[in-house]
Order: structure tokens, then C-alpha cells, then sequence
């Protein structure tokens, strides 16, 4: 599927006056925001909430926290599956790319676990369609994400992935604001977070 053919799938699912059902990864609230509001009209959904990725756990808790909150925003039929495991399963995932950077193969590694899980999921629990809602993000690579997507989908399709498409992005940091979410400034793990700070560490010494 392509995005053509993803806005087709649209116009079929409004015409037909259906909703199919959609078990939609999730990395944080603030980035499901706006593909939660773009995809409702059409699909049932359930928000899978799996990211072992990001540390420290309390970390991990808060974002919890803003992904119920913006759920509970949005509609009070979206759902959610919460699932916290070890940060241990992710470091297993990328032990061979932590000298990596962001963008890299670390982060292929990353999407490619969360997301055969999703599949795992979606396919035992009969869903009609799973997806990500990574590829919202300018920092997360969509062609990764739909290959990945395509490559786990057992019974259940892949739904094409570029939310970041007619301004995805932009609605998001605005319904953010909206509803006061917090916006992390690091995709989740350590690795990524010591990139961030280290960016920031260098602006204050150029300034």
C-alpha cells in the first residue's frame, strides 16, 4: 500500500459507513495526537502501547500518563493496551548498533521489534488492520516503518504509514498545546537521550 492507495482505502471505509478495526502502535501521546484524530472517522481503535525503548522507567510512566490523557481528549471510544516490559528487551534488540547514531540502524532495530510484537498482537487478537504512529515524526524513517510493518503482518495487514503527510506533524505539536501534553526532547533511550543532550551542550559553547 502507498499513500494513494491508503486515502482510497479512506474513501471506501466512508462510503461503505463501516469502521474496520485498527490496533495502532504507538510511541507517545503528543505523536499519536494527531493520527488519532486523522484515522477515528474510520477505523475502531485500539492504542498499542509497547515501547521498552525508553528509560528510566519513570520516564516511561509519564508518557504513559499523556497518552491516556490525550486518548481521553480525542474519544472516549479509543483504547488502550498497555505493555511494560523490561528495558532489557530493547538493549538485547540494539547490542550490536549502540555505537550508532539516531537515524541509523539502532533505530531500525528498534521499530523492528515493537513492531513484530504489534503484529504478534493484532494477529491474535483478530484485528482487522495494525499501524504505526512513529512515522508521524520527521526523525522516524516511514519507508523503515512500512517495510517493517509489511514484512511482521501475519492476518492482518499492514495499514501504509506516512502520517506525517498534510501536515501530521504540525497538527500534532499544535493539539499537543491544545491539550498541554509533554513533548519529551529525546525519542526514549539512553542513547538517544545523550545525543540530545550533547546537541544542546554544543549550542550553549558556539553561543
Amino acid at each position: 500500500m502507498n499513500n494513494i492507495e491508503f486515502n482510497e482505502l479512506l474513501k471506501e471505509l466512508k462510503k461503505s459507513n463501516t469502521k474496520k478495526s485498527l490496533l495502532l502502535h504507538s510511541c507517545c501521546g503528543p505523536c499519536s495526537s494527531s493520527v488519532l484524530e486523522k484515522l477515528l472517522p474510520y477505523f475502531d481503535i485500539t492504542i498499542f502501547y509497547y515501547n521498552p525503548n525508553i528509560t528510566p522507567h519513570d520516564e516511561f510512566l509519564k508518557r504513559v500518563k499523556y497518552q491516556e490523557k490525550i486518548i481521553s481528549c480525542i474519544s472516549k471510544d479509543i483504547k488502550i493496551v498497555v505493555i511494560d516490559e523490561s528495558h532489557d528487551v530493547y538493549l538485547q534488540a540494539v547490542k550490536d548498533y549502540t555505537n550508532l547514531g539516531e537515524g541509523s540502524m539502532r533505530c531500525y532495530k528498534c521499530y523492528e521489534f515493537r513492531l513484530k510484537l504489534a503484529a504478534i498482537y493484532a494477529s491474535n487478537n483478530h484485528f482487522d488492520y495494525y499501524s504505526s504512529v512513529m512515522s508521524v515524526s520527521p526523525y522516524k524513517n516511514s519507508d523503515w516503518i512500512n517495510e517493517l510493518g509489511n514484512k511482521y503482518a501475519l492476518d492482518t495487514p499492514f495499514l501504509y504509514s506516512n502520517f506525517k503527510k498534510e501536515n501530521g506533524y504540525q497538527r500534532s505539536i499544535e493539539l499537543s498545546k491544545k491539550f498541554d501534553l509533554y513533548r519529551q526532547d529525546y525519542c526514549g533511550c539512553e542513547f538517544s537521550k545523550k545525543e540530545h543532550e550533547t546537541r544542546i551542550c554544543s549550542k550553549q559553547t558556539l553561543s
